[in-house]
C-alpha cells in the first residue's frame, strides 16, 4: 500500500483540520450516564449533519466511503483536535452496525443504520455471561421459539452502556442440544421490552456504564434474527472480528497523542532531584520505547485498515493489534504515575476526551480494563497462536 500523501490528500487533511478546529465543542464530557449519553450522541448528530459520519461505512448505507488514506487523515486529525470518544456510540458504529451490513437483511439494514449514524439509536453488547465471558460459546442464555417471536430469559455481563441503550446486539442458545458452537442466534433486542432489568456495576474510574442485564421471558420478534436461527456463531465471528480488528482505529491514534502528552509531563515535572523527570535516563528510556512502540502500533493500524478494506470482515490478525494496543496503553499510563509521583495525580490533567478521562489517575484505573474487554490478553494470544500462527493447541 502507498503511504505517500498526494496533494488532494494533503487539501482533504486541511478540510478535516479546519471543520474539528472550528467544530469541536469545548465543554466536557458530562460524568453522569444519562448527561454523556446527551452529549456524545448530539457530538455524533452533528457529524452527521456535516457528512462526518461513518466514515468507513459505504455510501449506499449513509456513510462516507472514504479511502483508506482518507480514513487514515481522518483518524490522525481527529486524535490531534482532542475531539470527543465515540462513548456510547461505540458499538452502534464500530462493531454492531458493521456486523448489520455483513450479516443483516435489507429491511434490518434500512431500519437500523440510519439511525446508527444519526445518533438516534445507542447500541450495547449482551455476549458475555457469568460463566461464559472467555469461553463465550459456553453462553446459557435461552431463547425458545414461539411462532412469530422468540421468547428470551437469563442473564448477561459486562454489557457496556446498557442503562443507556436502545437495542442490543444479543447472543442466544436456541438450541440447547446442538453442538457447543452451535445452536446459537444473534437477535437485535430492544431495550425497552418487558421483562429486562438493568443493573449499574460501579467501576472503580467512578463510571458505571457496565452493566447486568436480566431477561425474563422476554418477547423479542423473530424479524430481528440476523442471518439464520442456530447460525448466530458465524455472524458472532464477524461482530468480534469488528471489535478487535476496526473498532478501536481512533484510539489507537488518540494514543500517539497520549505519549507526546507524557512526555510534555515529563519536561515540566521535578523528579526528585528536582530536575524535569524526562533528565532521568530510567524515565527518558521509557518515554523512547513508547514512542517507539507507538510507530510500530500505527504501522499495524495502518495495516488493519488496509486489510478491511479488502475483505468485508477483518480477520483474526487484529487480534494482534488488540493486545499491543491494550498492553501498551497500560505502559503508558503506569509511567504517568512514576512521572507525576506519589500524590501529584490528581492535579495533572490529561487534555481532550479519549475515553473520557479527565486527568492521568482516571485513565490508569481506566486502562485495566483494555487487558480485558473484547477479550482478554490471554484469549488474544490463544487466537493468534491457533488462527494466524497454525500453532498445535494444547492438549489439555
Amino acid at each position: 500500500m502507498d503511504l505517500d500523501y498526494s496533494q488532494e490528500d494533503q487539501q482533504f487533511r486541511k478540510r478535516v483540520h479546519d471543520w474539528l478546529a472550528e467544530n469541536v465543542p469545548d465543554e466536557a464530557l458530562p460524568n453522569d450516564s444519562q448527561g454523556a449519553r446527551d452529549y456524545e450522541v448530539a457530538w455524533q448528530r452533528t457529524l452527521y449533519e456535516n457528512g462526518w459520519a461513518g466514515i468507513s461505512w459505504p455510501t449506499e448505507y449513509g456513510g462516507c466511503g472514504l479511502s483508506l488514506v482518507e480514513q487514515i487523515i481522518w483518524h490522525e486529525e481527529y486524535a490531534r483536535a482532542g475531539a470527543p470518544g465515540v462513548g456510547c456510540n461505540f458499538v452502534g458504529l464500530n462493531h454492531g452496525g458493521p456486523t448489520l451490513i455483513a450479516c443483516a437483511s435489507e429491511e434490518q439494514k434500512a431500519f437500523h443504520l440510519p439511525r446508527i449514524l444519526r445518533g438516534e439509536s445507542v447500541w450495547c453488547q449482551g455476549f458475555s455471561e457469568p460463566d461464559a465471558g472467555s469461553d463465550l460459546a459456553n453462553l446459557k442464555c435461552r431463547a425458545e421459539v414461539m411462532g412469530d417471536h422468540l421468547l428470551v430469559t437469563g442473564q448477561k455481563i459486562w454489557t457496556s452502556y446498557g442503562n443507556v441503550a436502545d437495542y442490543q446486539e444479543l447472543l442466544v442458545r436456541t438450541d440447547p442440544d446442538a453442538a457447543k458452537h452451535g445452536g446459537i442466534t444473534w437477535l437485535i433486542c430492544d431495550m425497552r421490552s418487558p421483562g429486562i432489568e438493568i443493573r449499574s456495576i460501579p467501576t472503580m474510574v467512578g463510571e458505571s456504564d457496565f452493566c447486568e442485564v436480566f431477561y425474563e421471558n422476554v418477547r423479542i420478534p423473530i424479524e430481528n434474527v440476523v442471518g439464520e436461527i442456530n447460525d448466530g456463531w458465524r455472524v458472532a465471528m464477524s461482530t468480534l472480528g469488528f471489535e478487535r480488528g476496526t473498532a478501536f482505529i481512533a484510539q489507537q491514534m488518540r494514543l500517539s497523542e497520549v505519549v507526546e502528552a507524557l512526555a510534555e509531563l515529563a519536561r515540566d515535572t521535578p523528579g526528585a532531584d528536582g530536575r524535569p523527570a524526562i533528565e532521568d535516563s530510567e524515565i527518558a528510556g521509557k518515554l523512547a520505547t513508547l514512542r517507539a512502540e507507538v510507530a510500530a502500533l500505527r504501522s499495524m493500524t495502518y495495516v488493519s485498515i488496509s486489510r478491511a478494506m479488502r475483505s468485508p470482515v477483518p480477520g483474526p490478525e487484529g487480534s494482534m493489534t488488540k493486545l499491543f494496543f491494550s498492553e501498551l496503553g497500560q505502559r503508558a499510563y503506569q509511567l504517568s504515575l512514576e512521572v507525576l509521583g506519589t500524590g501529584k495525580v490528581e492535579r495533572a490533567p490529561l487534555s481532550g476526551h479519549w475515553g473520557g478521562g479527565t486527568d492521568w489517575l482516571r485513565g490508569y484505573l481506566g486502562s485495566f480494563a483494555a487487558t480485558i474487554g473484547g477479550g482478554t490478553s490471554e484469549i488474544m494470544r490463544n487466537i493468534i497462536g491457533d488462527r494466524v500462527l497454525g500453532l498445535p493447541r494444547d492438549r489439555r
